[in-house]
């Protein structure tokens, strides 16, 4: 590994488990199994509205289409209230925002059996995307705070739970969301929502600041401070990285948002349709984890570099097969695509705290999530746009060159100043 980044495992003679179970009391995987429960139950949001749209436009006599802003509204409230939270958290605790989150995430959901007119689904979803929001900066920085030296692979652990956990509620929905019994399904998966978050709550907890001063001292390369907000975004680095956030973002969840029109358009049959749509979340959550526990071992750029090139290249090969309609290449390739894509919720916080330390890093990495709503942008509405200027195929490509483009850019990554007041002076960087 090369003398420009901070290693992946700081400080890989101190024993880290023993010293967070002096402050803890307990064993800090503890905190991930929280975390992960946590981040299983708000992944309904996401991955099981697919399975009760259909039921929530019958029920309202309205067309399917007009729910199509919910999850655009969900994308943008998810996203753009983890800054705010992840400041908050960083000042205060996890515990009192994440019991807020129960209350968000889990009545909205219970609620959402109750809407009669489709403002109130927007305004349910919405309030339950804070409280999805609230969890995801919370469970995914909790991994950052207490591992500095497995961070890939607990961050790998949470993003898996939210990408695999709706595969615990699918079946259910699967089998109850009609007419008439979606709303007990929706009051059943509001009530153990709410319950698993608050239990996370009160098991979730910050390190003390002796915690931090610890990992100051035990740090041989890269950072050495702690980075604020402010400081960060003086930093090319993090422009760079937003930049890349935004291009793989967009290219991922146009993949998981268009493959089976994708499929239907290139006249694939139903069953290979709808096998490429189940095969994404389980490729993603196997991508977050293993990318994340290998990134632990190797040099964080090389290992996003690779991985979010190879996202491009997949897409790139998912177009070509479809093109010669040749059906396990094809689904193989959507693997591909997907289990390199899916990483980048592992890799970027990551390497956030690699970068600007683990004190802020709530704050710090809600920033740089904030650019999922612009991938969002594009994966929806601005693809939506270019299948009927350019094609399908022409339209997969040009998501396969941003990923392939934010590979290339990983390259150019180098830690900041080691000094963050110097942000952005032209200090040199520790060990260049």
């Amino acid at each position: 590994m090369g003398t420009d980044d901070p290693s992946p495992g700081v400080g890989g003679s101190v024993d880290y488990a023993e010293r967070a179970r002096d402050h803890l009391g307990f064993s800090r995987w503890w905190l991930i199994v929280a975390a992960v429960l946590a981040m299983a139950v708000i992944s309904p949001y996401q991955y099981v509205w697919s399975s009760i749209e259909g039921p929530l436009a019958n029920d309202l006599g309205i067309p399917l289409p007009q729910l199509g802003f919910v999850f655009t509204l969900f994308v943008i409230f998810q996203a753009g209230s983890q800054f705010p939270v992840g400041w908050w958290r960083d000042e205060h605790g996890p515990r009192a925002v994440t019991l807020v989150a129960a209350v968000l995430a889990g009545g909205a959901y219970y609620l959402l059996a109750y809407a009669t007119s489709v403002w109130q689904l927007y305004v349910l979803y919405s309030v339950g995307a804070v409280g999805v929001g609230i969890v995801y900066t919370v469970a995914v920085n909790t991994a950052i705070k207490w591992f500095p030296d497995r961070r890939g692979l607990t961050t790998g652990l949470g993003t898996m739970a939210f990408a695999g956990g709706a595969a615990l509620f699918v079946p259910f929905v699967r089998a109850n969301a009609t007419v008439g019994a979606y709303g007990d399904v929706l009051r059943a998966m509001g009530v153990i929502i709410a319950v698993a978050i608050l239990i996370a709550g009160f098991v979730l907890r910050d390190p003390p600041e002796s915690w931090y001063r610890t990992l100051d001292e035990d740090r041989t390369v890269g950072s050495d401070a702690d980075y604020s907000s402010r400081a960060m975004l003086r930093t090319w680095q993090f422009w760079l990285m937003y930049a890349m956030f935004v291009g793989v973002s967009g290219a991922g969840l146009m993949l998981t948002a268009k493959i089976v029109s994708f499929a239907q358009a290139m006249e694939l049959d139903a069953v290979t349709a709808t096998l490429s749509a189940t095969l994404l979340p389980l490729a993603g959550g196997a991508g977050r984890l293993l990318l994340g526990e290998l990134s632990d071992r190797v040099n964080r750029r090389v290992a996003m570099a690779v991985s979010f090139s190879l996202c491009g290249l997949g897409l790139f090969a998912v177009v070509e097969f479809a093109r010669v309609g040749t059906t396990l290449a094809f689904l193989l390739s959507v693997v591909v695509a997907t289990f390199f894509w899916s990483p980048q919720y592992t890799l970027f916080p990551s390497i956030v705290a690699d970068y600007y330390g683990e004190a802020r890093s709530s704050a710090n990495y809600a920033l740089l999530y904030s650019g999922k709503m612009w991938g969002g942008v594009f994966g929806g509405a601005v693809a939506g746009w270019a299948v009927t200027v350019v094609g399908w195929p022409a339209t997969f490509r040009i998501g396969g060159a941003l990923a392939v483009g934010a590979g290339l850019a990983a390259v150019l990554l180098r830690p900041p100043a080691s000094d963050p007041a110097s942000a952005g002076s032209g200090a040199p960087v520790k060990g260049d």
